[in-house]
């Protein structure tokens, strides 16, 4: 049995119009199919749908099928996001392009339950949000749980560091992430990668998806430099926002803020943008980060010759390793979520309101935002700490009576951590229990509209 392909154009030359496609990869550049995209934008096919995480960057990846008019519809985790003008933003917003935007660990969790024969499964994930609109709920031991349905592929494009010609496929790192699931969801599933050994070169125990669920094998034929595909937040890590004339604390001084409430010797998610700062504060303590992508047990941010391209966090950035360190699937990385195992999730949010409810997906419609894995997160039993500055960058409030973006989950906030305060969810109501220095309770009551007690005991932030 030989599944080698001699490139990637007659890899994909079966692929007709109407085709649903996975495309592999995480955040806007990491481990995406691009030798498969370039042929399939080659080759011109129509009226596609497309199943991903996200598009990628503008000019580049999915976007290049959106741009180039091929896509109809697309099942992902990011339609948008929040900063950055794209062609499939352009087109959702003309009607051009139809979206469904599925929760990361519930599209990887649809396309396994696809490739295992299973129609359909409830979860927690999303109730209580504009997601559940018009599906079934039910309840379980007293808690509300979403109808999902299978998800079934025509064909999964894939990326991988190894393969032999029996289709037997090695991922390197934290680049396993979304390519199991979508590969056991197509009837097709094609494999780029870096490397194609003989059959039995490749040790069984470092073959991380058996040859059965791989179609086709091709050799990667556009490699890119990994080291620079990190593409960190527009704001840099010291800046701050002035209140009242005074600075509040830097995007780093809200991470190290953060950092004091978690617990030592305890498993720790980190979201995108300021949570990935935390990282930088909890050396020495214990502490086992969790990244969406698919790692567990990482350690800071790092640059330079330090970058593994394979090693980085649910932002994109690169991180090192720690003694260990261990990588697995999205599926299983979810399971971590909703399963209770992680202890606590950090998030950043749009708004978070008096009822702890919290929005950081959507300001717009169910259409355009970008939802990740951040509904999943919550849906588990972790201590939830939202950061973020206090107010947008048009000062307007993000501590709100009642949030007014779509919700990404409600009555799950433990404590939420800005550049001006820390407030702490006790007994139904939020407690203030520090400032930032140079700032009073009352000024910090000003800039918002949630309505929350004063400790009698508060601290001022480092």
């Amino acid at each position: 049995m030989d599944k080698v392909v001699a490139s990637p154009e007659l890899a994909l030359a079966d692929i007709k119009d109407g085709a649903s496609v996975a495309l592999a990869g995480f955040g806007l550049a990491h481990r995406f199919p691009n030798s498969l995209l370039y042929a399939l934008k080659d080759k011109g096919t129509r009226d596609l749908t497309i199943v991903c995480n996200s598009l990628g960057a503008p000019g580049e990846k999915g976007q290049m099928l959106v741009e180039n008019k091929q896509v109809k519809k697309i099942v992902a985790a990011f339609s948008t996001r929040a900063g950055m003008k794209t062609a499939a933003e352009e087109q959702i917003i003309t009607g051009e392009l139809d979206v469904e935007l599925v929760p990361q660990g519930i599209l990887v969790e649809r396309c396994r339950a696809g490739g295992a024969g299973i129609p359909a499964f409830y979860s927690p994930t999303g109730a209580d949000t504009d997601l559940a609109a018009g599906k079934d709920v039910r309840y379980f031991d007293g808690k509300a749980h979403v109808l999902e349905h299978a998800i079934h592929l025509d064909y999964a494009l894939l990326s991988a560091y190894r393969a032999d010609r029996a289709g037997n496929v090695q991922f390197r790192g934290g680049s396993r992430n979304f390519n199991p699931s979508f590969a056991k969801a197509a009837r097709i599933a094609i494999v780029e990668v870096d490397e194609i050994l003989e059959i039995g070169q490749l040790p069984p125990e470092q073959i991380d998806l058996p040859g059965i669920f791989i179609t086709r094998v091709v050799k990667n034929v556009h490699p890119i430099d990994g080291r620079t595909l990190s593409r960190g937040g527009k704001r840099p890590a010291d800046s701050a926002r002035e209140y009242n004339g005074k600075l509040g604390l830097t995007r780093a001084g809200i991470a190290r803020n953060a950092a004091k409430i978690v617990k030592s010797d305890s498993y720790v998610n980190l979201g995108t943008g300021i949570p990935t700062q935390v990282s930088n504060f909890l050396e020495g303590r214990g502490v086992w980060l969790h990244a969406e992508n698919g790692v567990l047990g990482y350690g800071g941010m790092v640059t330079g010759e330090d970058i593994d391209p394979d090693v980085y966090n649910a932002g994109g950035q690169f991180v090192s390793m720690v003694p260990g360190t261990s990588f697995f699937d999205s599926v299983t990385s979810f399971e971590m979520a909703r399963g209770g195992h992680i202890d606590t999730v950090i998030l950043g949010a749009y708004e978070v309101d008096e009822h702890a409810n919290v929005a950081n997906w959507s300001i717009a419609d169910a259409r355009r935002g970008g939802i990740g894995g951040a509904m999943d997160l919550v849906a588990g039993s972790a201590d939830l700490i939202i950061v973020m500055e206090h107010t947008d960058s048009k000062y307007r409030p993000k501590l709100r009576r009642q949030c007014t973006y779509p919700l990404t989950g409600k009555q799950c906030v433990d404590w939420v951590v800005t550049d001006l305060a820390v407030l702490h969810w006790v007994d139904g109501r939020f407690v203030l229990e520090a400032v930032a220095p140079g700032f009073t309770a009352e000024e910090v009551i000003a800039l918002g509209e949630m309505k929350f007690d004063i400790s009698p005991t508060l601290k001022t932030m480092e």
